[in-house]
Parts: C-alpha cells; sequence; structure tokens
C-alpha cells in the first residue's frame, strides 16, 4: 500500500511539475520566444535574459531546449545560448527554493482556485494561469504524500545504510543524482525528494549536497535529446550545458566539507540547507564560468567542428 502511495506521490510531483510548466510557458507564449530572441544580445544580456525567463516559466530545461532551437535555427550564436544557460542554471534555484517552504495547505487552497479558473474561465491565457495554479497544488500535494509513504523507511536499517554509505563516497552520490535527475528530466524534482529525505533526518547533509551536485548533471539529458536531430550548433549548445554542470561539480567535489560546513550555517532546518546548496552551487558556478564565455566557446567549436560547409554553421 505505502509503495502505491510513493509511486501516486511521484506522479503527481512530476504531473505537477508539468502543469506548473507548461501553463507559466503558455501563458507567456509567443512573448517568451521573442524576449529570448531579441534580448539576448550580449553573453551578459543572455545570462539576464536567461535568469528571467527561468524564473518566469520555473522551468531551465524549457529555457535550454529553446536555447538549441534558436542555434539551430541560426537566430542566436553560441556565446549568446551559453550565457542563457549560466542565467536559467541560476533562475531553476527559484523552483527549488519554494520546494524548501511547508506551503502544503496554501498550495491546495492555489491548487482548487486553479481548477475553479480552468473550468469557469473560457479565455486561453486565464486557462493557462488556472493550469500553472493547479499544478503548483498538485506539487506540494505530491510532496506531502510522498513524505507520508517514506515514514516506514525511517526505520529500515538497510534504505538507512545506504543513504548514509553516500556520505563517504560523494562520487557515487553525484552518480546518483544525475540518473534521478535524468530520469526524472527535472533537476527541482529530484532535488525536491532529496529535500524530503534530508528533511525527515534520513540523508546526511554532506551525501545530499553531493546528490544536488549531480541533480545539476543530469538534467541536461532533455537538451541533449533535443539537439541529437539538430544542427552543430545546436549539438555544441547541448555539449556545453553538458560540460558546465560536470565541471561544476567537478570544482566543487574536492570542496565539498568545506562548502558542506558553510551551507550548514545558513539554516535551521536540513531541507533549507540543500536548498540553500543548490542555489549557492549555480550561483557560484554561473559567475566563476562568466568570464570565460569566448574561449569556452570557440572550445565547443574545435571540440564539435562543422561537418559540413553547406549548413551547420
Amino acid at each position: 500500500m505505502l509503495f502505491i502511495l510513493s509511486i501516486a506521490g511521484l506522479w503527481m510531483l512530476l504531473y505537477g511539475m508539468k502543469l506548473l510548466k507548461e501553463g507559466l510557458e503558455k501563458s507567456a507564449g509567443d512573448n517568451l520566444r521573442i524576449a529570448l530572441e531579441m534580448m539576448a544580445g550580449t553573453p551578459f544580456k543572455a545570462a539576464v535574459t536567461g535568469l528571467a525567463a527561468t524564473m518566469l516559466v520555473q522551468s531551465s530545461t524549457a529555457v535550454s531546449v529553446l536555447s538549441v532551437g534558436f542555434v539551430n535555427a541560426g537566430a542566436m550564436n553560441l556565446r549568446q545560448a551559453i550565457g542563457i544557460l549560466l542565467g536559467a542554471n541560476v533562475g531553476t534555484c527559484i523552483t527549488v527554493q519554494i520546494l524548501s517552504f511547508d506551503l502544503t495547505r496554501i498550495a491546495i487552497l492555489i491548487g482548487i482556485a486553479g481548477l475553479i479558473i480552468r473550468a469557469c474561465c473560457k479565455h486561453s491565457s486565464l486557462q493557462n494561469f488556472g493550469r500553472a495554479l493547479t499544478g503548483f497544488g498538485i506539487i506540494f500535494s505530491g510532496l506531502k504524500l510522498l513524505s507520508f509513504s517514506m515514514a516506514p523507511l525511517q526505520k529500515a536499517s538497510w534504505f538507512l545504510d545506504f543513504l548514509y554509505s553516500l556520505s563517504n563516497n560523494p562520487v557515487m552520490a553525484v552518480i546518483a543524482g544525475t540518473i534521478g535527475s535524468a530520469l526524472l528530466h527535472s533537476s527541482a524534482a529530484a532535488t525536491g525528494i532529496v529535500m524530503l529525505l534530508s528533511g525527515k533526518e534520513m540523508l546526511p547533509l554532506s551525501a545530499a549536497v553531493a546528490i544536488v551536485l549531480g541533480n545539476n548533471i543530469g538534467t541536461c539529458i532533455t537538451a541533449v535529446l533535443a539537439s541529437l536531430n539538430g544542427s552543430t550548433a545546436g549539438k555544441r549548445v547541448a555539449l556545453a550545458h553538458v560540460i558546465l554542470n560536470v565541471a561544476g561539480a567537478v570544482l566543487f567535489l574536492p570542496l565539498l566539507p568545506v562548502f558542506t560546513s558553510l551551507v550548514a550555517f545558513t539554516a535551521d532546518s536540513l531541507s533549507r540547507q540543500v536548498a540553500n546548496a543548490h542555489t549557492l552551487f549555480n550561483i557560484i558556478s554561473s559567475i566563476l564560468a562568466f568570464p570565460f564565455v569566448y574561449p569556452f566557446a570557440r572550445f565547443m567549436e574545435f571540440v564539435v567542428p562543422n561537418r559540413n560547409s553547406s549548413g551547420d554553421g
């Protein structure tokens, strides 16, 4: 029975994320695409645009896939796309920060309001807004259901031993986070589950932080899949996304004890500390990578060369 509840909770979490993303994306409509294309001038402007767009639609994956599409179409160059990716990595922290608060009661009321709007309003923009509100409510309901279904695992020694073993093997924890995020197609959802486990004191902070590093790598899978049938330029963007997030994880791994100690001072609860670790990691990684946008773009052009002279650019 509890297994069924956990599957239902996970489904609600992912479905709620999907509704929220779709509702916000469709509410933004073509304005999002126009803004990304028009405002991404310099890499700095592109980063700010990526940050704002991700905060608006609550999905760095959607923004990264759009960037691949723009580069494929020749509407954006590689340096602009890299800037957008760096901004999107920071923008996605908003979702995780929201998930770190216990908003279940408020979220359920918001979800019900969304259902009423969808039932009573015929205008497409209001329908999409209602869809986003409904998704918001379902997300927190799913997290609550997951929390309830995981209660017996707090006494399962085999499960706790596995989670605690990740503290002694941060590389394995990063790999676990990468696989989990790739399977869920959402770093925010994967990090939400990590926060849930930490909040129940089932997952030590050091292991949780390492898993979060992996979550940021796994989220690249959607952009990679979107680039497979695209141009060489699009493949460069997808690979750049992977390399940026892998490089960030590799940079932080040797400093994990220090970083974990720092994060422990940022909040009282473990779940909030995990959310803050996700935020700090993405902000610091993006700031450190930003000065190297131009040489990194040239490196990507070297690693993924043009295959013919007629199209890919």
